[in-house]
């Protein structure tokens, strides 16, 4: 019994040691063994490992892409217009001894606030570079991959490969973009007002084409009027004057009925005239007078 008690501890005791010792390495990872900070080994093979406890420690690095995204960045362009832009990055670890020297303990963590500094200063050095007519046209698919290769270059250095960058977003700064905007506004009124100006123009001389085809479709119309009247006249006269040749008598008693029709109205029919004038001559007898 005594023996069982002893040996139960130092079986515990061993097992702890055993497991304290062993560690896992993952297919989709690469560890680094170190002693006392240097690196002793490198296993990217996955499987079962061991270790001194105690002496020996483990760091773990994904050997996945990895993303980053940054902080929307403030880039003047070739052509002084300032454009707020959002990028982001895929990258891996290539070389995991070179990567823990380079960022040390801090990890992934230290290597994305490296990676975007790098990041941010290649994108104002192309950028920079360009006028703001590529940077909002096809032309951005080249910027980027140049972006890309020059970050790749600076990124060596940290153990890690840029795959990919892209730009997600680059809009004009609220402050230029309502200055933008006040632009445009302006351009269109001024576009409106030309509009207009033009509209009212051709109206006029829609209307005085219009006004002048009234008046001389009037004047032709006076005029024809007047020949046609003219000529009723003519006509009309020329009866009456073979009527007066043919019976004078007749045509001094119309005369005198035309007469007493229009002296007679019933607006206008008192008179002061002698009973004996000539006027009521047809009046005054059933005889024609000689």
């Amino acid at each position: 019994m005594a023996r069982s008690t002893l040996l139960l501890p130092l079986v515990v005791a061993l097992g702890l040691l055993g497991l304290s010792s062993a560690y896992i390495v993952d297919e989709r990872q690469t560890v680094l063994r170190l002693w006392f900070g240097e690196v002793t080994g490198v296993i990217s093979e996955p499987g079962l490992n061991f270790k001194v406890p105690g002496l020996h420690e483990i760091v773990k690095y994904d050997d996945r892409i990895q993303p980053l995204d940054t902080q929307p960045l403030e880039v003047t362009m070739k052509d002084n217009r300032r454009f707020e832009v959002d990028a982001f990055a895929r990258w891996r670890i290539t070389n995991a001894v070179q990567f823990r020297k380079a960022v040390g303990s801090g990890g992934v963590r230290s290597a994305n606030a490296r990676l975007e500094t790098i990041l941010n200063s290649e994108l104002r050095e192309v950028l920079g570079d360009q006028n703001s007519s590529a940077l909002l046209s096809a032309d951005r698919v080249a910027l980027m991959n140049a972006i890309r290769d020059a970050s790749r270059l600076k990124a060596a250095a940290l153990g890690v490969e840029v795959i990919d960058v892209r730009i997600k977003r680059a809009d004009l700064p609220q402050q230029n973009l309502e200055q933008t905007f006040e632009r445009m506004r302006a351009e269109r009124e001024r576009e409106a007002a030309d509009e207009i100006a033009r509209g009212n123009e051709a109206a006029q001389r829609v209307r005085a084409s219009a006004d002048r085809l009234v008046v001389e479709t009037t004047s032709a119309a006076q005029k024809d009027a007047d020949i046609i009247r003219g000529e009723a006249d003519a006509k009309r006269n020329a009866i009456f004057a073979e009527a007066f040749g043919r019976d004078p008598e007749f045509f001094a008693f119309y005369r005198s009925l035309s007469a007493y029709e229009t002296a007679l109205k019933g607006d206008n029919s008192t008179l002061v005239i002698s009973p004996d004038s000539e006027f009521f001559d047809y009046l005054k007898s059933d005889t024609v007078p000689e």
